[in-house]
């Protein structure tokens, strides 16, 4: 087996292979350490906007989380405490980026190419996760740029703002936290807003010593902390995929949040949201609105559209001069570059099959014509308003049946997922999205690909979610046996 990624999902997958007796595994992993997003996203500010007890595996609770909302280096931490625990790092290939997967229909398995070298596997779980490459725009003018510029996942910590002139392109989860973070020290910061957010308080603090220590001598109190929060989610999640009208409340207090922050009438009109809060993320926040109203900072209420020597201009018109722009714009999530590089039994990538059809796959895992294939959040498996480690178990448990289905079939056998079903499963997936927020609210959002489909959010509860993964059906894949020819030939290579 071969597992891509060293994030949640990668090394969730390695832990699970291992407890499933599996042991001739391999984790290829592009740079030279653990931890995924995680590791590449370190700009200032960063934490997770996911409660922490929640944001850890069940089988690997943290009692000592430090704060109710983790940091970057606190999560980063964690996932290298698990791949020391569960020793997982005899397996991982460091500096190793896949290059290209190859299915190989006449020996049922798939041929691999790294940057490290060449190597085969009967099946590949792909971990590569959406929030992996940034998305950074083709401005015109923006190669001649003579200063800094770079992602918030590529932050250049080498580069100081003192003083500078900086430009913040976007109004995500990564920009609200960098704002705060580096508008005191900055000399002009000019903020390019397409889209406001809807923000809400962000309820964080210091978990007390008294706290983690109950946690670490009664482990059953990490367990009921974490079903707390999980729950509240739970019935949370109704309201974005049935009853968004529900949402109008939500709306009412975001609204007061920004008013106590922001007297500004016009710069509250200019961050007050047009479309159903929950459409887009919603946004956990203390320091973002305060940020936006000192006397540094410009907040531009259009997009940025093209960049003039050391000016940047919207495309309202709007200019300024900048030193260095930073791009909060996102990641490459309905067109994952993964896909390019996995060639299926008919010789086409993955890539050319999403571009006909759109991003799709059964049960947010297999995709039709790339057998034992399976993927970590995957289409629509994406959450909105609960911790995606819920999701990456209930695909582990996928993965872990799949395996065992391949091992009761017996001899060299692989499971290609039938056209019919990946069609039927998400022709369902669909019919529920209907009613969503996301597809409701009024809102373009980076949940929907080109076409304007959503194929990033799961529109039901994580309950459902597990249900539908907990066991592989035989019948929506067919079963593909190794050739007579093919056994003689392996086997006298082998011999030779």
């Amino acid at each position: 087996m071969a597992v891509v990624g060293t994030g949640f999902g990668g090394l969730g997958a390695a832990v699970r292979l291992r407890r499933a007796g599996v042991t001739d595994f391999v984790v290829l992993e592009r740079a030279d350490s653990v931890g995924g997003t995680w590791r590449d996203n370190s700009y200032p500010g960063c934490a997770c906007d996911v409660p922490s007890h929640l944001y850890a595996f069940s089988f690997a609770p943290n009692p000592d989380w430090p704060r109710t909302f983790s940091g970057q280096e606190h999560i980063r931490a964690y996932l290298d405490h698990v791949a020391d625990v569960f020793r997982l790092r005899r397996h991982i290939r460091f500096n190793s980026e896949v290059k290209r997967m190859t299915w190989n229909s006449e020996r049922l398995w798939w041929d691999i190419e790294t940057s490290s070298g060449r190597l085969c596997a009967d099946v590949v779980v792909s971990a590569t996760g959406p929030l992996s490459d940034p998305r950074i725009p083709d401005l015109p003018g923006i190669d001649s740029f003579p200063g800094k510029v770079f992602h918030s996942a590529r932050w250049d910590h080498d580069y100081d703002l003192r003083g500078k002139r900086v430009a913040v392109v976007g109004t995500g989860a990564s920009a609200i936290q960098i704002v705060p973070e580096i508008q005191p020290r900055v000399g002009r910061l000019t903020l390019f807003q397409r889209t406001p957010p809807w923000v809400m308080p962000r309820v964080d603090r210091a978990i007390s010593g008294i706290e983690r220590r109950l946690h670490r001598h009664l482990p059953f109190t990490t367990r009921l902390r974490r079903g707390f929060l999980w729950g509240v989610r739970e019935v949370q999640v109704q309201a974005f995929t049935r009853h968004p009208g529900e949402l109008g409340l939500v709306e009412r207090m975001a609204k007061r949040n920004m008013a106590r922050a922001v007297k500004d009438p016009a710069l509250r009109a200019k961050l007050t949201p047009d479309y159903r809060l929950g459409c887009k993320r919603i946004l956990l926040s203390n320091t973002y609105y305060p940020a936006l109203t000192r006397p540094n900072v410009d907040v531009v209420a259009s997009s940025l559209a093209e960049i003039d020597g050391s000016t940047v201009v919207a495309a309202d018109g709007t200019r300024a001069e900048a030193d260095a722009i930073v791009f909060g714009t996102g990641f490459h999530v309905t067109d994952m570059p993964i896909a390019e590089r996995v060639v299926g039994a008919d010789g086409r990538t993955l890539a050319d099959t999403w571009a006909e059809s759109g991003m799709r796959s059964l049960r947010g895992a297999s995709a039709a014509g790339f057998p034992n294939w399976l993927t970590i959040i995957g289409p629509n498996t994406g959450l909105g308003n609960s911790s995606m480690i819920l999701v990456i178990e209930s695909q582990l448990n996928y993965m872990v049946d799949f395996l065992r289905q391949l091992g009761a079939l017996g001899g060299r056998v692989a499971l290609d997922a039938r056209p019919a079903a990946v069609t039927a499963w998400n022709l369902r997936v669909q019919e529920r999205m209907k009613r969503t927020v996301w597809s409701t609210g009024g809102c373009t959002s980076w949940y929907l690909d080109a076409s304007g489909r959503n194929t990033t959010i799961w529109p039901g509860t994580t309950t459902e979610f597990r249900s539908a993964t907990r066991r592989v059906h035989l019948d929506e894949y067919e079963v593909l046996r190794e050739t007579t020819k093919a056994t003689e030939t392996r086997k006298t290579e082998a011999g030779a």
